[in-house]
């Protein structure tokens, strides 16, 4: 790619051509691997950083060492569910997002093969904008909803009815529809069914 390309993707935060072929090469490797190795390698692939956990009790402890890695202080959490694993790790969280959050923990909606990506709607992030999310990222969901690629996906949320503020995320390379030049880094806790 000429010297022209490369400062234009830069400033557009566009992937370059090198990056998205060689995403394109690995997924073109992977077409006969299973669903869960290949959104693995896929989402790793994008600078997503990948846990899997055999039970609840393996993702709460993944969760405290991301806490405690990262220096996140205070959550953005709605899901009650998920508050219950904050409140055992005695971590802060708010209801609402704040400018205080260091992290947001959700669920989402489907786990793309096909690419690596990972989709979310209000049920996961309410009525915010993707780019109003904190830079650090933690997920969790099952081995269940990985999909083979986009379509399998939007076909599921179809099936459920009214689904609003879709958008799909991946990795670290990830700018979240935002111009900030800040990276986001996206933590998947993987759960066995």
């Amino acid at each position: 790619m000429n010297l022209f390309k490369r400062i234009v993707s830069k400033l557009t935060n566009q992937p370059e051509e090198d990056e998205k072929q060689s995403l394109e090469k690995l997924g073109d490797s992977l077409k006969n691997a299973d669903l869960d190795y290949k959104f693995a390698q896929l989402f790793t692939h994008s600078g997503g950083f990948f846990n899997y956990c055999a039970d609840e009790a393996e993702a709460l402890k993944t969760l405290q060492q991301i806490v405690r890695i990262e220096g996140i202080d205070n959550v953005f959490c709605w899901d009650k569910e998920l508050q219950n694993f904050l409140n055992v790790i005695k971590v802060a969280y708010t209801n609402e997002l704040d400018a205080l959050d260091d992290a947001v923990f959700i669920t989402c909606e489907y786990l793309i093969a096909y690419d690596g990506r990972i989709m979310l709607s209000h049920n996961n992030i309410l009525h915010y904008h993707s780019s109003k999310l904190p830079n650090k990222i933690i997920i969790i969901a099952n081995v269940s909803q990985i999909v083979n690629n986009l379509n399998d996906a939007m076909s599921k949320i179809k099936r459920n009815g009214n689904i609003k503020n879709l958008t799909s995320i991946s990795g670290s390379q990830t700018k979240l529809d935002s111009s900030s030049t800040s990276t986001t880094k996206l933590f998947l806790l993987l759960l066995e069914d």
